[in-house]
């Protein structure tokens, strides 16, 4: 009776541990330039996982560049999005699936009506891991592609990325009817119906 009632005491003396709770992965970042930013930012800011998406320039040489001087051409940057996303929520994988029926990867010039160096299609890699994911997926759209011509998207490290002005932050939401006009008359819609039929924009 004594050396179970000693027991017994001794196992309410013992300190309780809680269980652990599964370490949370952080946040993580991928940059997109896939023509107009503006364009850009609503499929990604609807897809679950994504925490945040910033509109803004990278991949030139001019520190801190304004719209006017990366549109006039010159500085080497182009239009892109930076999306910081939860990978335990969103694979790095699906959104380059996003990335991929959002462009026109055939069009190196440019992207739908706005054509130059600022809107080519380029994927932004931040680490050799997110590299060797977009050459895969690049590869792999290049031999099952659902339209003609060859996959002209290029992969490139990452630079500098330099936030756009705060009037080009949340357009699409700030300016609905001006960005549907936009959108409509860029022919952006239409042409990715062309090229990715019922997965278009998805």
């Amino acid at each position: 009776m004594f050396t179970r009632l000693c027991i017994i005491v001794l196992a309410m003396s013992l300190p309780i541990t809680a269980p652990a709770e599964p370490e949370k992965k952080p946040l993580a970042t991928a940059i997109f330039a896939g023509g107009c930013f503006w364009c850009m930012q609503p499929p990604f800011d609807a897809l679950p996982g994504v925490v945040k998406t910033v509109p803004g320039y990278t991949g030139g040489q001019m520190e801190n560049p304004s719209y006017e001087q990366v549109s006039a051409g010159g500085t080497g940057h182009v239009e892109s999005i930076q999306i910081t996303y939860d990978p335990a929520t969103v694979s790095y994988e699906k959104l380059l699936d996003v990335y991929w029926h959002n462009i026109d990867p055939t069009d190196a010039s440019g992207q739908f009506c706005d054509k130059g160096d600022p809107y080519r299609p380029i994927i932004f890699y931040l680490d050799e891991g997110q590299k060797r994911w977009a050459e895969q997926s690049k590869t792999v759209w290049q031999q099952n592609k659902p339209f003609q011509g060859d996959i002209k998207t290029d992969i490139i490290a990452a630079s500098t990325f330099y936030p756009a002005e705060d009037y080009h932050q949340n357009y699409y939401l700030k300016n609905p009817l001006a960005y549907k006009f936009y959108r409509f008359n860029c022919g952006r819609d239409k042409r990715l119906k062309a090229l990715w039929g019922g997965s278009a924009g998805h």
